[in-house]
């Protein structure tokens, strides 16, 4: 074959095989995505959507806090993103996250009066309570996205997987937010189980979208409450706002008091400062164990997650016994250094004599009986 001629024909093949990969390159990418619409969850249609437009916290199509709250506020000087693309905080831990593989609890205690907490990570968490078990907040997926390829990575692996947890009475959702409600962990929940999700309004239409049965969703309106087996779940006010997609507040968050015939445990959820929590603790109160969103807080969003000194208030507010935080550690959401939401908390807690105890992801904590804050965090930061 002629120079020439050959050289066409290499520039011709190479441009097939150029087509071609790009070709594939857009296969995987629309393979990689082929969840997110699903991802993003249902909508508010019918009975459902009737009854949101009945809530004292719904009008003009949308959820509200009970007082005017912005989720960012204006920092004049400040670009928070390129604070996020160059600033010098230490986001990530420098050496593993430890992680334990819980035991189960004691199968003897017949008198059900012994309270356990296991943070998995993040806001997951399972609480032991009177002989029942509800997982809060479960989220064991690689990304808190609705995408497999982008969004917030996990920092440490789960401790546990999901088909290795106990039978499960109930599960909590604190709100709709990726980093607290996954499509892949629910729709393996709900094979492996037969626990009933309880949900603020308008969230059970995600849920509907993922396949869980109808008869497995309970909505919640603030102040309304469930009897499964033998507790009393209620959901609670929350100052946050929510949202998978464009759409913003097209369902509701909430607090969670989570209460038996002897023990009381609250869960914040995703939560700014704001005066409910003393209310929450006069109505509810005293509670054994609160479990505190500290962390992802920055000045540019201060009404939507509380700074760590604010869950120390917090705490006080709800007249709660042992505070164990939660919301830090696992994804990085913020701007703040890894270690700092549990740094400053640390330092708040004994300023104020409030007991603490921070575990180690997958350490059970027996409420009675709290191990000692022994910095453990500090030696990975």
């Amino acid at each position: 074959m002629a120079p020439a001629r050959r050289t066409e024909v290499e520039r011709s093949l190479g441009r097939r095989m150029r087509g071609a990969a790009g070709l594939a390159a857009l296969a995987g990418l629309a393979w990689a995505a082929r969840d997110v619409p699903a991802a993003l969850g249902g909508r508010l249609t019918g009975a459902r959507a009737e009854r949101a437009a009945r809530s004292p916290q719904f009008r003009d199509g949308t959820f509200h806090n009970r007082s005017t709250v912005r989720t960012m506020v204006t920092d004049p000087g400040r670009n928070v993103l390129r604070e996020l693309i160059f600033g010098k905080q230490k986001r990530r831990p420098t050496t593993p996250v430890p992680l334990l593989r819980t035991a189960e609890e004691p199968a003897d205690t017949a008198t059900h009066q012994e309270l356990g907490v296991v943070w998995y990570g993040h806001a997951s968490a399972l609480v032991q309570i009177e002989g029942h078990r509800v997982l809060i907040d479960p989220v064991w997926s690689e990304r808190c996205s609705p995408s497999d390829l982008v969004g917030p990575r996990r920092l440490h692996e789960p401790p546990v997987r999901l088909d290795e947890l106990p039978p499960l009475d109930a599960i909590l959702i604190s709100h709709d937010h990726y980093d607290h409600l996954d499509m892949a962990t629910v729709r393996e929940l709900t094979a492996l189980g037969s626990a009933p999700f309880l949900v603020p309004l308008g969230v059970g239409a995600h849920l509907d979208r993922w396949g869980v049965p109808a008869g497995r969703i309970i909505e919640l309106d603030w102040s309304e409450g469930a009897e499964v087996g033998g507790l009393t779940i209620t959901a609670t006010p929350a100052q946050h706002f929510s949202g998978r997609g464009l759409r913003r507040d097209g369902t509701l968050w909430s607090s969670w008091v989570i209460a038996g015939a002897h023990r009381k445990v609250f869960y914040t959820g995703d939560s700014g400062y704001f005066d409910g929590y003393a209310a929450i603790g006069a109505e509810h109160g005293p509670f054994d164990v609160t479990l505190m969103q500290i962390g992802a807080y920055d000045r540019a969003w201060p009404t939507i997650h509380m700074f760590p000194e604010e869950a120390v208030s917090a705490h006080v507010d709800l007249r709660g016994g042992l505070l164990i935080p939660v919301h830090w550690g696992t994804f990085n959401l913020a701007l703040h250094d890894w270690s700092e939401p549990v740094n400053r908390l640390w330092a708040e807690a004994k300023a104020r004599d409030v007991q603490l105890a921070v575990p180690r992801p997958g350490e059970r904590v027996v409420v009675d009986d709290p191990p000692a804050v022994d910095g453990w965090w500090q030696a990975v930061a």
